[in-house]
């Protein structure tokens, strides 16, 4: 029999996010006293995506404040190759308390200009408020591009396409976030061909972030392992 795994498929909406809500893509919170995270070079990071922990119905995860994920905006998209968990051109970042005095308006003068962002290479093409849904895996499919575990979620297993990037090591044990790419293609009403990307990983793959199931429960976000690659 398979093994399962529990998870919170997310979905995105054409609903305008809070920003204290649950989202992908658009401005992160930030306390009143905090900056935009930057890399070392002084480049502020873009929030990939914005989890609202007390949506999220799963052992061991944080059961309030928010969960965001920064990368940078670069061809790379802020990833290591070298060193998987290296915060540099990422960064996992947890409030445990959100102070809903906090505007939109003070966070949109917090963000300044970074070299990249002439360049359309950032995965998220916009802003999307996220649904949740509890759901069940099984690892049958591991490697199937058309299995259940496509998408994006929390928990359960990862669709990785090519290799696995945490190698033999089982440190990394709970997937944090799988962001998928997720686009359409349709004729519109003037019966042209129209293709709209949400999400776009290089050539149509998928964001990874992994952590250590027992530093999960501790709280402890300063060594998440980081990976993206395309199908």
């Amino acid at each position: 029999m398979s093994e399962t795994k529990q998870c919170m498929k997310l979905k995105l909406t054409n609903r305008k996010p809070s920003i204290f809500g649950s989202k992908i893509g658009g401005l992160g919170y930030l306390p009143h006293e905090m900056d935009v995270p930057t890399n070392k070079q002084g480049n502020q990071l873009r929030l990939l995506a914005q989890i609202n922990c007390a949506e999220v119905d799963m052992d061991n995860f944080p059961k309030q404040g928010l969960l965001q994920f920064w990368i940078l905006n670069d061809s790379l998209s802020g990833l290591d190759f070298d060193d998987n968990t290296n915060q540099n051109g990422f960064r996992i970042v947890y409030h445990p308390f959100i102070d809903e005095t906090v505007t939109e308006l003070e966070l949109t003068f917090k963000v300044f200009g970074n070299p990249f962002d002439d360049e359309s290479v950032f995965p998220v093409k916009g802003e999307f408020a996220v649904e949740m849904v509890k759901s069940e895996e099984s690892a049958d499919g591991y490697n199937d591009e058309d299995s259940p575990l496509s998408g994006h979620k929390i928990g359960g297993f990862p669709l990785l396409t090519k290799y696995d990037p945490r190698g033999k090591s089982d440190y990394h044990d709970f997937l944090l976030l799988q962001l998928d790419s997720d686009f359409e293609s349709c004729f519109g009403e003037d019966g042209k061909y129209q293709f709209r990307e949400n999400i776009m990983w290089g050539d149509a793959g998928t964001g990874f972030f992994f952590i250590n199931r027992e530093a999960l429960k501790l709280l402890d976000f300063s060594d998440v392992l980081y990976h993206w690659d395309c199908t």
